[in-house]
């Protein structure tokens, strides 16, 4: 099993993307079971609308970062098939009041690495942790650790994987 297939969740990619992963990472991350597939659904939709009413609600603060028109793009974020991006994110840290950490697999590496961190205003511990696969596709770590659980957790994948190898 490849190192990536070791730490993601598998959330599909069906324009939920986004705020799936952060629904289920907020999960993993309070210690409660991995919501089902219909109830992942449902969370995210409800986060979805959170969010675009929050990117209303700061408005004056967000309206700069959103591309195009803001109105035209808040009404094409309320439709369930929409990609969140960082904004999303960042309304995401602020609806749930958590920190959220997007990693990226270093593939020459082969080791995650913190790429953004929003929500830094509620601390720093014990953040929510998406994957993010560079070509718009968000999943959830399976495993929500702190920063060197993290890195220990990793390192013990990263051993599992060249004993793999060499075999």
């Amino acid at each position: 099993m490849m190192f990536e297939e070791r730490i993601k969740s598998g959330i599909p990619g069906d324009g939920r993307c986004l705020f799936r992963s952060v629904v289920h990472g907020d999960c993993l991350r309070l210690g409660k079971p991995s919501p089902s597939e219909a109830d992942e659904r449902e969370l995210a939709d409800e986060l979805r609308a959170k969010v675009t009413d929050e990117l209303i609600k700061r408005r004056a603060d967000t309206e700069w970062f959103v591309e195009g028109d803001f109105d035209t793009y808040v009404m094409q974020m309320r439709l369930p098939h929409s990609w969140g991006g960082e904004p999303e994110l960042l309304m995401s840290s602020h609806v749930l009041q958590v920190p959220i950490t997007v990693h990226m697999l270093d593939k020459k590496t082969n080791s995650l690495k913190v790429i953004a961190e929003y929500g830094q205003e509620y601390g720093k511990e014990n953040p929510v942790r998406v994957l993010y696969h560079g070509y718009g596709h968000y999943d959830t770590l399976k495993n929500q650790f702190g920063g060197l659980q993290l890195k220990r957790f990793c390192e013990e994948l990263d051993h599992v994987l060249y004993r793999q190898l060499r075999k």
